[in-house]
């Protein structure tokens, strides 16, 4: 799998002796969650995999060098059963997910270390992982952070259509790849189709609101594209991953840096 993580981030090249020099109650370790699925015609299966590593990437580069931030190889495998039914996807169960990373997480306290970041990228993960950083507080006292997708993108340009409903495979997943993995997209096999509209506002949504309805993605997208990725380009895919990256950044060095009030 392609990486943008720079080597001296990056946690697996380390030697066990090495790990065992870092500093346990402040090294800051983040583990990326995302999926192996079905991405249209047009993008691979690893799309949100490789937009994880994309970022956070990026985002490490811009991390000052003194402080002990690594991340852990990616769990590339996700809750994607609204995409069963499409060749390729490789999906977990929700139980299944959920121990995974529960285990990975006593390693990391097995290990002494303190803090952990579950890093997301892909939708269907979204709520599993906020069971887990309670979860993992819980049980193990990790100091425990949720971070989401592209915090601090613009998506400057983007339809107010696109921005609701474009919800996997659209223009702003294509532009990404299109910036960071040119030959992975193909342009030539582009579909469009949506869930909603947001011109003709219905009582239930999708997700998102106080009444959500259930999806699969076969209900709606025989081609495996909920957006429209015609208008994206790699122009946009890097700004918005550079904006997204120093973001990221940001908010990794605050999580390096938190004390929760009271001493909790």
């Amino acid at each position: 799998m392609k990486t943008w993580i720079p080597d001296e981030r990056n946690f697996a090249y380390l030697t066990w002796k090495q790990v065992d020099a870092l500093p346990r109650e402040t090294t800051l370790l983040v583990l990326p969650t995302a999926a192996i699925e079905q991405h249209g015609h047009h993008l691979p299966l690893a799309t949100d995999t490789l937009i994880n590593n994309l970022l956070l990437g990026k985002a490490l580069k811009l991390v000052p060098a003194e402080l002990s931030l690594y991340a852990l190889p990616p769990v590339c495998y996700g809750k994607s059963n609204e995409h069963l039914g499409f060749p390729g996807t490789l999906s977990v169960s929700a139980r299944t997910f959920l121990a995974v990373v529960r285990d990975l997480g006593a390693s990391i306290a097995n290990s002494g270390f303190k803090k952990v970041v579950l890093y997301n990228t892909h939708g269907g993960n979204t709520s599993l992982v906020d069971v887990l950083a309670r979860d993992l507080r819980a049980e193990f006292g990790l100091r425990t952070f949720s971070l989401f997708g592209s915090p601090g993108a613009s998506f400057e340009g983007v339809s107010k259509q696109e921005r609701t409903y474009g919800f996997h495979a659209g223009e702003t997943e294509t532009a990404y790849l299109l910036y960071g993995t040119p030959d992975l997209v193909h342009p030539e096999e582009y579909t469009k189709n949506y869930i909603a509209r947001v011109d003709e506002p219905e009582l239930l949504k999708p997700e998102g609101s106080a009444a959500n309805f259930a999806w699969l993605t076969r209900d709606i997208a025989p081609s495996g594209v909920l957006g429209d990725p015609t208008a994206a380009t790699a122009e946009n895919g890097e700004r918005w991953a550079n904006e997204a990256a120093a973001r990221i950044a940001e908010i990794l060095i605050a999580m390096y840096n938190f004390e929760p009030r009271h001493g909790a």
